[in-house]
């Protein structure tokens, strides 16, 4: 497993998020996690995930997009944590400061979003279409990505539970509107959270397999082998 370092990403003009990169050697890829509201960069299931990638051969940086005085579990619907667009804008400005690190400059860049972290997510791929190359969703909400859902580029793969009805008929309608490719992936038996026994592991499997199919720099592949 990589060494991991904590960051620190200048956001705005009053505004610091904080993240946890981990870099394999010879990457062959980045992808940024978008957590969803009431989470954040130490979640075990984005973690886990997270490892699985690491596995695989792509550099990971979780985030928390919230600072800490905003990062409160009461608020209604005018709560920061439900701002997708400005919560798109400073994982934007996250994939900015990436560009700018001399280790992960090179790398194609991809975004994982869980719950209303996937929303932030497609979002934000849209308003950069020709540099985030892949999305994964967890369980999550693209359809508060809105209209934006039209300019997204990126390949994207959602993945929900089968019980997880809710959510489940939001992807379908997401998925409706989006242009890109977009395959929506249901996961037997589980719920929102995927706590079934195996159920995460399945998430990984398929976000790697995503991510290896369009997310990568083929130079970068061949060297590993």
């Amino acid at each position: 497993m990589p060494v991991e370092r904590a960051v620190r990403i200048p956001i705005e003009s009053h505004a610091t998020v904080l993240g946890d990169l981990r870099v394999p050697e010879a990457a062959i890829g980045l992808v940024i996690f978008a957590h969803g509201s009431g989470s954040g960069r130490r979640s075990p299931r984005n973690r886990s995930v997270a490892e699985a990638l690491n596995d695989a051969g792509f550099a990971t940086l979780l985030i928390d997009l919230l600072e800490e005085d905003e990062d409160v579990e009461a608020g209604d619907s005018g709560h920061p944590k439900w701002d997708i667009e400005m919560l798109s804008k400073r994982l934007a400005h996250t994939r900015e400061w990436t560009a700018d690190d001399q280790e992960l400059a090179s790398l194609p860049v991809g975004y994982f979003g869980a719950s209303t972290g996937a929303g932030a997510a497609l979002a934000a791929a849209a308003r950069e279409p020709d540099l985030i190359r892949a999305v994964v969703s967890r369980g999550g909400r693209p359809d508060l990505a809105g209209d934006q859902l039209r300019s997204v580029k990126a390949p994207t793969l959602l993945i929900v539970g089968s019980r997880d009805a809710h959510v489940l008929d939001l992807n379908r309608e997401a998925a409706n509107k989006m242009k890109a490719e977009v395959r929506l992936t249901v996961v037997p038996n589980a719920t929102h959270l995927f706590p079934e026994p195996g159920a995460l592991e399945q998430v990984a499997e398929l976000a790697v397999e995503w991510f290896r199919t369009h997310l990568r720099t083929e130079d970068r592949e061949a060297s590993r082998r």
